[in-house]
């Protein structure tokens, strides 16, 4: 598969500084980089994006993640692999990529409020940002049909 044409991203020099930009303060935000790769990798299977899915897989083993832990991602609340900041984490992730699937509040207050009993202001800041930079990657990889294993970052 060929993507339709060079990934947005890349083609505009002065986007990928900011995204880098973006990188730099969500991992100084003070969440473990294996809870960041989760988020990035439901968010990211939620979208169908699979490009960010191997992407994110590939970086989270060479994080130090599990094979056990990558294929319970999508069956998450079913597993016994994950710390319940994880999973708050995680709960955070499917609400906030999933906006249209509620009406009223998008992310109803007991989300929320778990993330909020687990997290830092700054931390869930973090988790947010990359919350809305994979969603934004997702976005731009489904629209150009960039290829899974690409390599362009």
């Amino acid at each position: 598969m060929k993507a339709r044409m060079q990934n947005p991203a890349k083609l505009l020099p002065d986007a990928m500084t900011g995204i880098q930009n973006l990188y730099k303060a969500m991992h100084q935000g003070g969440v473990e980089p294996r809870t960041l790769d989760l988020v990035h990798l439901r968010a990211s299977q939620i979208n169908g994006c699979s490009a960010c899915v191997h992407g994110g897989v590939t970086g989270a083993k060479k994080g130090g993640e599990t094979d056990e832990r990558l294929h319970a991602v999508a069956a998450w609340r079913e597993t016994p692999f994950f710390t319940d900041s994880e999973r708050a984490a995680l709960a955070l992730t499917e609400a906030a990529t999933r906006l249209a699937d509620r009406s009223g509040q998008a992310v109803p207050d007991a989300i929320w409020d778990e993330a909020a009993d687990h997290f830092t202001e700054q931390q869930l800041a973090a988790i947010l940002l990359m919350i809305a930079t994979t969603n934004f990657f997702n976005r731009l990889n489904a629209t150009i049909q960039e290829p899974a294993g690409q390599n362009w970052g």
